[in-house]
């Protein structure tokens, strides 16, 4: 396995999850990773669905962090254990995002849009009463918003993510239908320093491609970007480090010699 850290874990401090950070290290142990970052959800102004209260993601940090520390010293010389956060970007909680963001030493970011105009995509109800066409352009088009108003972020989190959720997820989708959305993009991340992710973690969604699609890490390539890490999204142990050998591949198909990890903020760049 030439991809040794997986940058985007969630554990049980995330909302989403129900498996304990330990149970999670001891399965990297055991794949071979040097590295994990725990990513957990922060998601300020998470909608309130029936059933479903919205603070069900907002991340209680202090003891996220504490246990992170314990870990670290029980399984040091065995693995690389950062310090990360997923932040939910809206504009709505951009003011949220900006204190939380300096209230921690955090070694890694993600900056990621799971919310769209106060919708989740993950729900069908994202897309219905209009064609996928457009319910990704609106998706991209917030992508685009979050990006341009907020920026302490290191990397940009599944860029393409509405697509896993959409009526036949990426069949029919690529770069070229949507090139002057994401060309405007990836010019912004360009502009302010900041790298994308490769997450694997469309594959078990039934996805044929990663996140983001190949023709935008080849287009990001063309730009000139170099930053890129690789995370599994895995919320449970049966998914880390999910589909690693198939993210190389792509990353060299694409043009890239390298994948980043970061620490203290910093990447570190790692030889495919």
């Amino acid at each position: 396995m030439s991809i040794t850290a997986d940058c985007h874990l969630h554990s049980s401090f995330s909302g989403d999850s129900h498996t304990p950070m330990e149970e999670m290290v001891l399965r990297g142990i055991a794949l071979g990773l040097e590295t994990m970052c725990f990513t957990e959800h922060q998601d300020f102004d998470y909608p309130d669905r029936e059933g479903l209260d919205g603070k069900i993601f907002l991340l209680d940090t202090d003891p996220y962090l504490y246990d992170l520390a314990r870990l670290k010293e029980k399984y040091a010389g065995k693995i690389r254990l950062l310090f990360g956060v997923e932040l939910g970007l809206q504009p709505e909680a951009l003011r949220k995002n900006a204190v939380y963001a300096k209230s921690y030493e955090f070694d890694f970011i993600i900056g990621s849009s799971h919310i769209c105009h106060g919708k989740d995509v993950y729900y069908p109800d994202f897309f219905q009463g209009r064609s996928k066409e457009e319910a990704l352009r609106e998706y991209f088009e917030s992508t685009l918003e979050n990006i341009r108003k907020f920026s302490n972020f290191d990397v940009y989190g599944h860029l393409d993510y509405a697509v896993r959720y959409a009526p036949e997820k990426d069949e029919g989708y690529s770069y070229s239908a949507y090139r002057d959305i994401f060309d405007e993009i990836l010019n912004e991340f360009l502009d302010k320093g900041k790298g994308i992710e490769l997450n694997t973690g469309g594959i078990k969604k039934g996805m044929r491609d990663l996140h983001p699609c190949m023709g935008v890490l080849k287009r990001y390539r063309e730009l000139g970007g170099e930053i890129v890490t690789v995370g599994s999204d895995s919320h449970d142990t049966g998914h880390i480090g999910d589909s690693f050998d198939r993210a190389a591949e792509v990353l060299r198909e694409c043009g890239f010699r390298y994948y980043c990890v970061f620490e203290k903020r910093n990447p570190e760049f790692h030889k495919l």
